[in-house]
């Protein structure tokens, strides 16, 4: 007994791994699949206890988040924000185990139910599989979370991820799930296994053709083109207060401001001017009025309160008319709860800040724009809500140094995740990248060289078709769900 156990364990650890590892920036559902397939048949059965499903559970996510969430290891070191070198390493560590050990307790109670509810029925997969993605969608409105399975279609399988159109990055977790489901099934019922491995692979071929035509169908070049010079500054984080970086940076304002300018009064002339999370310091105007609209990361204070912002100036100006402020703040990084008891303003040289409205929705004479600063990009929800309201495409910024590739490569993925799902082109302005495009068929239209100081004009296009997911939002999985409970419990 102990031995099967101890095996036990070890399957649902390596599942996790594996499941962490399709995880973007890599993208592969078909290597989440099996992973998924394994975690079922650790917890399905009912032939085991309820505490053992919770731990295979368990094992599993943390896994899972351990692999997909290791860039947070490169904080290290945090002696830049005053942290001692001996305790650095061990913070890093701490947080990125405080993840897993969080993705695992909530993996572990998910196992715990489908053991209860016996996840050997139909039924029962059907509605875990939505409450999955329902509690993923309600994660990523709050502070504690980046990225889950909802977005693990991107950017291998781009036909799958068209699925968010409808239901968004909840849906998709859902079919990955029942997918993962059926394949465990086809391999466990011997008398209707053949059945069980058609269906799923009925299920598989539907997902995809529905998901294609979907992309197909929906997305249009239904407005004008707007043309943006972005301006990827590349400022390491630990040096970007220190004078002389500083001064750089001014210059690079300076040469984008002139060059915005001078594209102006060509035929192919520019929009605006985008700058990064962060560009500018509290308080700093431009270093010239603005020749053309520009939008940039930015601080502000709002009473006695510090807001990190994306600011708008409007041309020949030199001070922001309008913002919108960071509603998701980093936990312990901008912001730390009851902050002036610890007298401490977080992992973070920007430390201190306080949210803002939860509007996505920035106002300006060219048409409204949905705005989502640095991991805003993991809340669909609030840019499916823009853009009922009329925001005609999707502005991210961001600063991901110190953090490595992989961290940009994940942003990226859920870059193409929210164009997909509001049919809505996005740009990115990133200080170390990704700063790019994506069409509202969730395409990389184009990508600037991550980690190079450059400025480059990329083209946006406005849309105002609203897509299902814009729309109904969770409505359909919570039906889904709410019809696979009531065929549950009438069993």
């Amino acid at each position: 007994m102990g031995n099967d156990r101890r095996a036990g364990w070890v399957a649902a650890a390596a599942a996790g791994l594996l499941a962490g590892a399709a995880l973007p920036p890599l993208g592969w559902p078909w290597l989440l699949w099996p992973a998924v397939a394994v975690l079922w048949g650790l917890v399905a059965p009912t032939a085991g206890s309820g505490w053992g499903a919770a731990r295979a559970g368990g094992w599993w996510g943390l896994s899972a988040v351990l692999v997909s969430h290791r860039w947070l290891l490169w904080l290290h070191p945090l002696d830049w924000i005053g942290v001692p070198g001996p305790l650095s390493l061990p913070i890093c560590l701490a947080l990125w185990l405080a993840c897993g050990l969080a993705g695992g307790a909530l993996v572990g109670t998910w196992g715990w139910l489908v053991w209860r509810l016996d996840g050997r029925r139909p039924s029962t997969a059907v509605l875990m599989a939505a409450l999955w993605g329902i509690v993923e969608v309600t994660l990523s409105r709050g502070p504690l979370f980046w990225m889950g399975l909802g977005v693990s279609a991107l950017p291998g399988d781009r036909a799958l991820a068209g699925l968010a159109t409808i239901g968004g990055a909840g849906m998709l977790a859902a079919v990955q799930l029942l997918i993962g489901w059926g394949l465990w099934r086809s391999l466990t019922t011997s008398a209707r296994r053949g059945r069980a491995l058609g269906v799923t692979l009925a299920l598989v071929l539907a997902a995809h053709l529905f998901g294609m035509a979907r992309l197909a169908d929906g997305p249009s070049a239904d407005g004008p083109m707007e043309r943006w010079l972005v301006l990827q500054p590349a400022t390491p984080t630990r040096q970007k207060f220190l004078p002389e970086q500083r001064q750089r940076l001014l210059r690079q304002l300076a040469a984008a401001q002139e060059q915005a300018r001078l594209s102006a009064a060509t035929p192919a002339e520019v929009t605006g001017l985008l700058l990064p999370e962060g560009a500018l310091a509290l308080g700093q105007p431009l270093p010239q009025p603005a020749t053309v609209e520009v939008l940039s990361g930015g601080f502000r204070v709002e009473g006695l309160e510090q807001r990190s912002s994306v600011l708008r100036f409007a041309p020949d100006e030199q001070r922001p008319s309008s913002w919108i402020d960071k509603h998701r703040v980093v936990p312990l990084g901008e912001w730390v709860p009851l902050a002036g008891l610890w007298r401490w303003s977080g992992l973070s040289a920007v430390g201190g800040i306080e949210p803002g409205a939860a509007s996505r929705l920035l106002e300006r004479p060219g048409g409204p724009v949905g705005v989502a600063i640095c991991y805003e990009i993991s809340d669909g929800v609030a840019l499916a809500a823009a853009s009922r309201e009329g925001a005609s495409w999707l502005l991210a910024t961001a600063n991901l140094d110190p953090y490595p590739l992989l961290l940009q490569g994940q942003f990226r993925a859920l870059a193409q995740l929210r164009a997909i799902e509001t049919g809505r082109w996005l740009i990115s302005a990133a200080n170390t990248g990704p700063s790019l495009v994506v069409d509202a068929r969730g395409r990389l239209v184009r990508q600037l060289p991550p980690g190079r100081a450059i400025a480059a004009v990329l083209p946006v296009r406005q849309r105002s078709v609203l897509t299902p997911y814009d729309r109904w939002g969770e409505a359909p999985l919570l039906g889904i769900a709410a019809l696979a409970g009531l065929r549950r419990w009438q069993a």
